[in-house]
């Protein structure tokens, strides 16, 4: 009977450990803030063992085979990994046992490494996948010089072919345009000074002049000259205002796209060269200055507006359902980019799409306020531009000022410092640019709301709070039932957030390094900054190395330190309108962080990766620690982003990169000028290059001839393994493992 009892009892404590681990199991696929509000994505992130040890020179072998950091850290709570910013208490010790934090960005990391993963492992890897992509993509065959541009890319490492929508989405409106109407725009739109236009000319594969030159029309054209041997006779129009110009109404654009669509052909047979002899270029036999009036012209219809709201003649170029015209309410366009239950940014793209946030930042932004120069159309017309807004149709090209080396921007290895040697702090430096300011309407301007947001003292006169995501007290096992303990596993549940709010001041006294560094673009002059802002001195970039976090904001214009940030050691984090030509290979939470253009959500970052505060006590009373506010820093998650940023740049944004798009770039604009472009392109099956991307020597002139430049000479072996540059290491890393500013900026 005895021996009866004993087995009812096992059984029934087997079932009892059941049950808690169906629990446990729970708590964890489900997280919950404190408000019992589940935190998108839907999916949990999977349980990972802990973190691999690092050694203690981890920093400095950082372009090394580092162990990869997992996807979820489970963090023992440590001394120190205690947060001290902000705190009235010096850190407590705390209990080992390891924690699954259940922070929506540990969500973010892991949702956003799946999708870059898919778009890694998703490349072509020979010239007959890359042709056969192209065309089951755009419903063309790729252009002349096509595979003469694949050679070029591959000698140079590039790592994912296919990635060039942005080009193609740029130029699909214009294939509703007729190619003589085009090249009349380009022929002539430079001839008045006053519009804010360079010609750069390309005659028998060379760049014969560059009319009314400035400097960002010289250092395009010095790209160009790197393969102006392949491309035809062009005329290419250059934007050489900050802003983007381009405007074309919703509904107007929606023709366009239409009828690109219904024009997509594929003749079986096509030629492979571009048409000679074509008419209605730029005739460089006139003197500088000369016009012949006698030629034919067609109107840009370029309008002013500086100093006025953007989104008065941008918002007719928005859908109409669109929050920018379909009168949402702020709450309802936050619902289109934000989790709601955190408020933090999941769909960055949107983020910057004025069509959906435009309302919302109208008078938060200098540009979008009472911009410094605004010179627009509403009509699609062929102008090439380092920058754009959501719904502008310039046709982009890489910004000079991530290709020319320039101390400003350039990032330089051996300036960088380790991160365990940066300072845990936000820096940012800059002048007061970003639109016309006077003294009413300053407080419109972003980097003005940026830095009175980072300043203590400011925050702490105007007792300012802000809202972050804080810490429920880790819930722990009952005592009276324990069955994990014996089993070796913790017996804490994951730890759960809630929204709460703070007093900043103290906090960013700390953390902050933000400011002014003067002033600069006020009416009549800049006076009236006397009593508001104090200036810091003037930093280089090595000097912002030694911070942690880098944040980086529009000026007039996008911000030309973007590169340099991401190849750095220090985690950049992001707020801009402005969309690049980098945008599709840069994933937000992975390889940068996102942040609203209001800064709503910056103190609520900060103190998830700075931390904030110290934990409950056991001393502390109920109501004391009801009103303790707690957040341990999260160094690994950041030092990963950072980590994973740093490795991708230097993948896909050298100068080479740059380089590759702009070839890309201007065979699609030739093919699109030509009066033939429907009978010529490349038709093949791409076979012809298959000993190349195998890497076997073959005589080819094209091979010899598309530039040979750095790292392996064929195919596979080289843009897979060769070597970037003097400052890119490309040795394998977790990457491969899994499979892939402009001068006002100032």
């Amino acid at each position: 009977m005895a021996r009866i009892e004993v087995g009812k009892k096992r059984i029934y404590i087997l079932l009892a450990v059941c049950a808690a681990s169906f629990l446990l199991y729970s708590l964890l696929s489900s997280p919950i803030n404190g408000n019992g509000l589940r935190f998108a994505p839907d999916k949990q992130a999977p349980i990972h063992p802990p973190e691999p040890t690092i050694p203690e020179n981890e920093d400095e072998a950082w372009e090394d085979n580092l162990p990869p950091i997992p996807e979820v850290l489970d963090r023992p709570y440590s001394e120190e990994k205690s947060a001290t910013h902000d705190s009235s208490q010096p850190p407590a010790s705390q209990p080992t046992a390891i924690v699954q934090d259940a922070h929506p960005i540990v969500a973010f990391m892991n949702e956003v490494d799946t999708k870059w993963r898919d778009y890694e492992s998703s490349r072509s890897e020979t010239f007959g996948q890359t042709v056969e992509r192209y065309r089951s993509k755009y419903g063309r065959h790729p252009p002349p010089g096509f595979k003469e541009w694949y050679i070029y890319a591959r000698k140079r490492n590039v790592w994912n072919i296919d990635d060039f929508d942005h080009v193609m989405d740029d130029l699909r409106p214009f294939w509703a345009i007729e190619p003589r109407v085009m090249r009349t725009h380009a022929a002539h739109m430079w001839e008045n000074r006053d519009d804010g236009v360079s010609g750069i000319h390309i005659r028998n594969k060379t760049v014969a002049e560059i009319r009314n030159s400035a400097w960002r029309s010289e250092t395009m054209a010095e790209v160009i000259r790197l393969f102006v041997e392949f491309l035809p006779d062009m005329d290419i129009m250059v934007n050489l205002l900050d802003q983007p110009r381009l405007l074309v109404p919703w509904e107007d654009l929606q023709e366009l796209l239409s009828n690109e669509h219904n024009s997509r052909i594929m003749p079986p047979e096509v030629e492979y060269n571009f048409t000679s002899g074509q008419d209605r270029l730029t005739n460089l036999g006139l003197e500088p200055g000369t016009i012949d009036e006698s030629e034919e012209r067609y109107s840009a219809e370029w309008f002013g507006y500086p100093g006025r709201q953007y989104m008065d003649i941008a918002s007719k170029a928005c859908p109409p359902e669109s929050p920018a015209r379909a009168n949402m309410t702020i709450e309802d366009a936050n619902a289109l980019y934000k989790e709601p239950s955190s408020g933090l940014v999941t769909n960055f793209n949107l983020s910057s799409d004025l069509c959906t946030v435009g309302p919302a930042i109208h008078n938060l932004h200098g540009m979008l306020y009472s911009a410094s120069s605004i010179l627009a159309s509403h009509k699609l017309v062929p102008i090439f531009s380092e920058c754009k807004v959501s719904m502008n149709n310039d046709i982009m090209f890489p910004a000079n000022m991530y290709w020319r080396h320039d101390d400003r921007y350039d990032y330089k290895p051996d300036d960088d410092v380790p991160w365990r040697e940066k300072n845990d702090t936000l820096i940012w430096r800059g002048v007061t640019s970003g639109g016309v300011q006077i003294a009413d309407n300053w407080q419109t301007m972003h980097r003005q709301r940026l830095v009175q947001l980072m300043n203590g003292t400011h925050m702490d006169l105007t007792k300012d709070t802000v809202t972050i995501l804080a810490q429920d007290p880790p819930p722990q096992a009952p005592e009276t039932f324990s069955p994990f303990a014996d089993l070796g596993m913790p017996t804490t549940l994951p730890a759960t957030y809630h929204h709460t709010t703070i007093h900043p001041a103290s906090f960013a006294n700390n953390i902050s390094d933000v400011g002014f560094v003067e002033a600069w673009g006020c009416v009549p002059d800049c006076s009236f900054y006397d009593n508001i802002f104090s200036w810091k001195p003037q930093t280089t970039l090595t000097q912002q190395f030694k911070s942690k976090y880098l944040i980086d904001v529009d000026g007039h214009s996008f911000s030309g330190r973007w590169h340099a940030f991401l190849l750095s050691k220090s985690l950049g984090l992001k707020a801009t309108i402005f969309r690049e030509w980098h945008d599709s290979r840069l994933f937000a939470w992975r390889h940068f962080v996102p942040v609203d253009n209001r800064y709503d959500d910056l103190y609520s970052l900060l103190t998830y990766f700075a931390g904030y505060g110290s934990p409950i006590t056991p001393d502390m009373s109920p109501a004391e620690a009801q009103e303790n506010v707690f957040i341990p820093s999260h160094q690994e998650e950041a030092k990963k982003i950072a980590r994973q940023g740093r490795e991708w740049a230097n993948k896909v944004l050298r100068r080479d990169d740059i380089e590759v798009y702009m070839f890309r770039l201007l065979l699609e604009y030739g093919r699109l000028i030509d009066d033939n472009r429907d009978r010529i392109g490349y038709s093949g099956d791409g076979s012809e290059l298959d000993r190349f991307d195998a890497g076997q020597e073959f005589d080819d002139p094209a091979v010899s001839n598309a530039g040979e430049k750095g790292g392996s000479r064929w195919g596979i072996g080289g843009w897979f393994g060769g070597v970037a540059g003097p400052d890119q290491k490309e040795e394998e890393s977790e990457l491969l493992r899994h499979g892939v500013g402009s001068g006002s900026e100032r």
